[in-house]
């Protein structure tokens, strides 16, 4: 087996989540709430296995809870943005997406007293602006997009997508740490009532994570110096039985040959030269 790279995030909505579902009754607000009460669990289940994570922070988030971002940052873990209110920058046009990204900024870097390294947009969507936007504000990573899932590779400029077929974008210096779905813990656990109807999750976390581990093994076997990168929120993950089963997930990551990074680290490394996520099948 050839070694990987596993990245632990984060993504501690709390109740940014909701005001961009425009749901503030009280109950929604508690279930947002909940991330607070959860996150030192995090830290501590962290701490006791050495393993160092990027938290995805909403500006709104850290100026609710600043003393638990700076505790964040206190036990060595990287925080990234996300967002101000978890908008869809995908739908708001160019001048709103820079506010918005400005506003994120200032208010991480106000918190923390740091200027952050990566961006993950809520929703996991990028606009046609996204990625300028983010370069010309210094930004090393996005984690946001799905075009791999075992190798980081560099943001394009917007591509052309027409009957007659592509025109791919030109890349840039913007490292994409892509991300998926079937490695987020919110549509597997989390039961949400939306305009279309249920998103019903509730679903056991052993399954979950069973299916993270296969594709893990699969990395490992296939992809030379893969990168795995699982998404969780504090509010979901946890929870008794759910937390009882990440710490599972990680101890058991102990017998396979993978080095926890931040998202930072893995952008960093790509940067450099080196050759992340290459098929080479056993």
């Amino acid at each position: 087996m050839t070694s990987g790279y596993v990245c632990v995030t984060f993504d501690f909505d709390a109740l940014s989540s909701w005001m961009a579902r425009g749901q503030l009754t009280a109950t929604p607000r508690s279930r947002g709430e909940f991330a607070a009460v959860a996150v030192p669990r995090l830290l501590h289940t962290l701490a006791v296995r050495g393993i160092t994570a990027t938290w995805f922070v909403p500006g709104h988030t850290a100026l609710t809870y600043p003393e638990l971002t700076r505790e964040i940052i206190a036990q060595g873990h990287e925080v990234a943005v996300h967002g101000h209110a978890h908008e869809n920058v995908a739908a708001l046009p160019p001048a709103e997406e820079r506010a918005v990204l400005r506003r994120s900024l200032e208010a991480l870097t106000d918190v923390t007293g740091l200027t952050p390294r990566g961006f993950r947009a809520p929703a996991w969507d990028l606009s046609d602006a996204s990625v300028g936007l983010l370069a010309e504000h210094g930004l090393l990573y996005d984690s946001s997009l799905m075009g791999h899932d075992h190798a980081p590779y560099l943001c394009r400029t917007p591509d052309a997508v027409d009957e007659d077929g592509v025109r791919w974008g030109d890349p840039t210096e913007l490292v994409e740490i892509p991300v998926a779905w079937s490695l987020d813990d919110f549509p597997h656990l989390e039961f949400l009532r939306t305009p279309s109807g249920l998103m019903p999750g509730l679903r056991d976390p052993a399954e979950m994570f069973t299916h993270w581990t296969r594709d893990l093994d699969y990395m490992l076997r296939d992809i030379d110096r893969g990168v795995l990168t699982a998404t969780m929120h504090p509010e979901v993950i946890g929870r008794g039985h759910r937390l009882l089963a990440l710490e599972e997930w990680l101890d058991g990551l102990a017998d396979r040959d993978v080095t926890f990074a931040t998202c930072e680290d893995i952008a960093a490394l790509t940067r450099s030269g080196a050759r992340l996520g290459e098929y080479r099948p056993a």
